[in-house]
């Protein structure tokens, strides 16, 4: 039974249900059954990328609608095995990521090459793979963050993925070469027929202030997006914006006014719509990620993100934690009721 959307935002439902946004929907390619034909046709990407987009766009419940809703389960290396998977052990079997995927009708599941290598025979004709390439890991002492190859483009071709994903830490001491070997497998992704995933996620002490965190900043991630559409990433997932002005307030890099008064507010609508706007104008789906686990509130805060990045012109949601640190059937439930946002006639583009 779909989840009841005006009850699980409270008090924001009419705030973010009727909200009309200050940048029109009109100048956006908005996701939709024909996005590939629509969008990708005219693009240099070749027919057999096409052909994995596709695929992945018609899977699991969301299955033409042009609208991602994909399992991301790569926080065994990002966040450590023990901190992720103890809340709930049987996703240290990487059959169970699968499972979770499936029963909860995701378009696919992306993870690292030796959970889905683990199981490619299995499940890869079952449900789309995204092969995670590069990862942080926490074991080095004392911990450092930068993104390093863990599975090459062949690897993640020979076990059947439709696509492969990535993350820059675009801002960090090691974004330019992070940038030049994502640029690199992208492009060795798409001569192999293989879509590409792009996690453009910031990086810096700096950015986080004693007032704010301007790591979810609307204009420090539009750019960080901006990037990733400019190598070729098919699909960008970034955090959803909690805030907005970080050029300003940081005092680098270069900004306009009008990103501020024209292109974007506080809103959180308007807000993430700057980021729909920075890929291109939505020519490169935008998907938000889900978050931690916070335990009673996860399905509100999974619905209300939905609907917000749903409203801005943005893809779908790639959500992890929440659906995976509790029981499965608990899991399904969230993940329906993601699906449920993008299937409802009553939440439109605003």
């Amino acid at each position: 039974m779909p989840v009841n959307i005006g009850e699980l935002l409270g008090d924001e439902a009419d705030a973010l249900l009727g909200y009309e946004c200050r940048f029109p929907g009109e100048q956006l390619h908005l996701p939709g059954p024909d996005f590939i034909d629509r969008v990708f046709m005219p693009s240099d990407r070749g027919p057999r990328v096409l052909r994995n987009l596709q695929a992945l766009f018609d899977h699991g419940r969301l299955a033409g609608t042009g609208y991602l809703s994909l399992l991301p389960v790569d926080q065994g290396i990002e966040h450590t095995a023990g901190a992720s998977f103890a809340p709930n052990p049987i996703y240290f079997d990487p059959e169970n990521i699968c499972r979770l995927a499936i029963e909860g009708g995701c378009n696919g599941v992306a993870s690292t090459l030796g959970v889905l290598g683990s199981v490619a025979r299995r499940y890869a004709h079952r449900i789309p793979f995204i092969v995670k390439l590069n990862h942080n890991e926490l074991l080095t002492y004392p911990n450092k963050y930068d993104q390093v190859p863990f599975a090459s483009v062949e690897q993640a071709f020979e076990l059947g993925a439709v696509a492969v994903g990535a993350t820059i830490y675009f801002g960090s001491a090691e974004s330019t070469r992070q940038i030049v070997e994502i640029s690199e497998a992208f492009q060795h992704a798409h001569e192999l027929g293989m879509a590409t995933v792009l996690w453009a996620y910031l990086r810096n002490e700096a950015f986080k202030t004693a007032e704010n965190d301007y790591h979810t900043a609307a204009d420090l991630t539009g750019q960080a997006n901006h990037l990733g559409a400019t190598i070729e990433a098919d699909i960008v997932k970034q955090k959803q914006p909690t805030t907005n002005g970080g050029f300003t307030a940081l005092g680098f890099g270069k900004t306009h006014e009008k990103v501020y008064s024209e292109l974007s507010s506080d809103n959180p609508i308007d807000l993430t719509r700057y980021q729909v706007i920075n890929c291109y104008m939505g020519r490169v789906g935008l998907i938000n990620s889900g978050g931690a686990s916070t335990g009673t509130g996860d399905l509100a805060e999974a619905v209300r993100t939905a609907v917000i990045n749903k409203r801005a012109g943005g893809m779908g949601l790639i959500s992890g934690r929440k659906s995976f640190q509790k029981p499965m059937e608990d899991g399904v439930a969230l993940l329906n009721a993601i699906q449920d946002v993008y299937l409802s006639a009553e939440v439109t583009v605003a």
